[in-house]
């Protein structure tokens, strides 16, 4: 019952409520400063939008679903997050894994961080088209079929608006320039922003 109920233990301390991106390079900034990143650019929203969220950018290049499910027991008991962005996947989609292994990795982390009383958004990405059509795009449905399945909220790709421009993309087409990072943030702001505000009311906030 305690893990149950961390989220909402923490609501009830008076504490502010935690936002924790569990993510991978797209999260952690890889190839720009840490400052110019979209999590780090979501911090300074919230703050201009007056929520008392505080935000964890939990997020290493490089992670995969498997790292992510093995490191998120210790960050839920540590942080209580009363919202979860889930941005992993693009890792084990690069290696080829089956989409149904990804699945079922990105089911058990959104219904382990709901356990807990977090709310979770999925943040999505779509493979280069060097991966085959047929591939990429089961890949690309594994991540609306999760959150159909677990009822998580979702942006369906983090990069769009950017991966289709060149200028926007670092040398190795994999990784936005930190010019891209304010339309990262875009992207996940309108189904971000209900989570913030259902928990800020339940945390006795605005």
């Amino acid at each position: 019952m305690a893990v149950l109920c961390t989220a909402a233990a923490s609501a009830q301390s008076g504490a502010a409520p935690t936002v924790l991106v569990l993510g991978d390079s797209l999260s952690a900034s890889f190839g720009t400063a840490l400052d110019q990143g979209w999590v780090s650019l979501l911090k300074a929203r919230i703050a201009e939008q007056g929520l008392p969220h505080h935000v964890v950018n939990a997020s290493i290049s490089g992670e995969t679903t498997a790292g992510g499910r093995s490191r998120l027991p210790a960050l839920l008991k540590e942080h209580a997050p009363a919202v979860v962005i889930i941005e992993l996947g693009a890792n084990d989609g690069l290696r080829g894994f089956p989409p149904k292994r990804i699945a079922a990795a990105l089911k058990a982390l959104t219904r382990e961080a709901q356990a807990a009383g977090a709310r979770v958004l999925l943040a999505g990405v779509r493979l280069p088209p060097n991966y085959g059509s047929a591939y990429a795009e089961q890949f690309q449905q594994v991540f609306a079929d999760v959150a159909e399945v677990t009822g998580a909220a979702l942006v369906p790709r983090l990069l769009a608006g950017v991966a289709e421009h060149r200028g926007l993309m670092q040398g190795d087409g994999l990784h936005p320039t930190a010019a891209a990072q304010p339309q990262l943030l875009d992207n996940v702001w309108p189904e971000l922003l209900p989570l913030l505000e259902a928990t800020a009311q339940a945390a006795g906030g605005p």
